[in-house]
């Protein structure tokens, strides 16, 4: 089995505490995080850990949706980026992250985020409410804390790709610092962000590459939102994107875009442009169910 390599830190004391937390069948956050991770690190110095799903060989399994170990650490942390989809975890672990989410501390979520949970109907949990369906609390977690749930693929996935714009009227917003050229192939999601500051919205593309001209026809006609900042629940600060994959995070603008919210996020100066460098090698795998590197054990098991 290959060993992930270790965050390189050695002394967390004065420094902000970030957590990750992967957990995303399709979109490879298992392998995007832990690169974020290291460029936060290294270039940004912050205290970073990334949680993974494990499956029961012990190897990261990003199929694993039923469990995820280490969330105890979020008692302890300054600000959560989540990478999650469809996730049903036991309410013993689930209490750690809600109890965070109640602090008011600031959230960073990615993509899927906005669907992170998914729990059955008859399932008696006192968190289902956070499930991205939810009735009770509209739209869970996603809807009422990211400001969106799941609503549609707006682009045609893995046909039409997306060029990321400011919105009208936030192109000077500091959290757009350095923020230029944002292609992704990830498509655009149908999205109406709930009391938010839409910062950019997405250009559908007619193809998979960064030339590809605008797609004529309505998709583009209003834009969907793609980036949003808004003042969540108890006053929190939260960004959420619904860019990002493992191939996404090879856009320096969407790496940028992510690191200037993060100190947004922790009440710190944006940087003017902020380094968003890769950290050694980041060979990203492609987008799809079952696509994930097998075989991978989580850092504090690697030897």
């Amino acid at each position: 089995m290959l060993p992930l390599v270790p965050l390189a830190f050695d002394d967390h004391n004065q420094r902000p505490r970030i957590v990750l937390i992967a957990g995303d069948e399709e979109y490879r956050g298992e392998e995007m995080l832990p690169q974020l991770a290291r460029i936060l690190t290294d270039h940004h110095g912050f205290d970073c850990r990334v949680i993974y799903p494990i499956g029961k060989d012990g190897t990261i399994d990003p199929g694993a949706t039923d469990h995820i170990a280490g969330l105890e650490i979020l008692d302890t942390t300054d600000l959560v980026i989540c990478m999650l989809r469809f996730r049903c975890w036991p309410d013993a672990q689930m209490a750690h992250f809600v109890r965070y989410v109640e602090s008011g501390r600031p959230i960073i979520g990615i993509r899927t985020s906005t669907h992170a949970f998914n729990y059955p109907a008859d399932n008696p949990s006192p968190y289902r409410r956070y499930s991205f369906n939810s009735k009770e609390w509209e739209g869970g977690f996603g809807r009422q804390i990211l400001g969106e749930t799941w609503v549609a693929h707006h682009g045609d996935h893995l046909v039409e790709s997306t060029r990321a714009v400011p919105a009208k009227g936030q192109e000077r917003n500091e959290l757009l610092n350095g923020v230029t050229d944002l292609w992704v192939p990830s498509d655009v999601y149908t999205a109406a962000p709930l009391d938010s500051k839409v910062l950019m919205d997405g250009q559908v593309l007619a193809g998979m590459t960064p030339t590809d001209p605008l797609l004529t026809g309505p998709k583009n006609q209003p834009m969907m939102p793609v980036a949003w900042m808004r003042t969540g629940f108890k006053s929190g600060r939260v960004f959420t994107t619904t860019m990002g994959s493992g191939l996404d995070f090879l856009n320096e603008g969407l790496r940028r875009l992510l690191v200037n919210a993060i100190y947004w996020g922790l009440g710190q100066k944006i940087p003017a442009k902020a380094n968003v460098e890769l950290v050694g090698r980041y060979e990203p795998s492609p987008i799809g169910f079952g696509m994930h590197k097998t075989g991978i054990l989580p850092p504090d098991q690697a030897s």
